[in-house]
């Protein structure tokens, strides 16, 4: 899995002009799904970005998580993070899942970021979608899953 968190003041997300999620503070979370993904790869994902402490404390250190705040996290699914650019100036896919994994995979990693104590408002899988946000930093992360070797105790 491959995700881009933006830390944001406000997000939401449309679809045919109506907005389908939205949150305040928290996360937008764009969210690639890889053909070797699998349950092990959504635990990971859902418990990095849960715990990832990217949010002042008191002393203005960037040292609280979503969880440690009580805020929530805007997903989106999207395909094109493993748009590959490195031929020609035409992405190519194919490092993508396909949609049979990739939306079943998408939709169990924000079940169990509700798990890890974070509220989700979702876009719609394979929609086109509208996305909005106010980055606030900015702060935007990019974080892969390890392979599935380092993923075994």
């Amino acid at each position: 899995m491959r995700a881009v968190i933006q830390r944001v003041t406000a997000a939401s997300v449309a679809v045919e002009g109506a907005v389908v999620g939205q949150i305040g503070e928290g996360f937008l979370v764009l969210l690639g799904v890889g053909p070797n993904d699998d349950e092990a790869s959504v635990q990971w994902m859902a418990e990095k970005i849960a715990g990832l402490r990217v949010f002042a404390d008191g002393d203005g250190k960037m040292n609280l998580s979503l969880v440690d705040r009580g805020l929530s996290a805007l997903v989106i699914s999207q395909f094109t993070l493993y748009g590959d650019v490195r031929k020609g100036k035409r992405p190519g896919f194919t490092g993508a899942a396909h949609p049979s994994l990739a939306e079943p995979l998408y939709a169990r990693f924000c079940d169990v970021l509700v798990t890890k104590g974070v509220p989700v408002q979702r876009g719609v899988f394979g929609a086109d979608m509208k996305v909005s946000l106010v980055n606030d930093g900015p702060v935007t992360l990019i974080i892969d899953t390890p392979t599935a070797a380092e993923l075994l105790p």
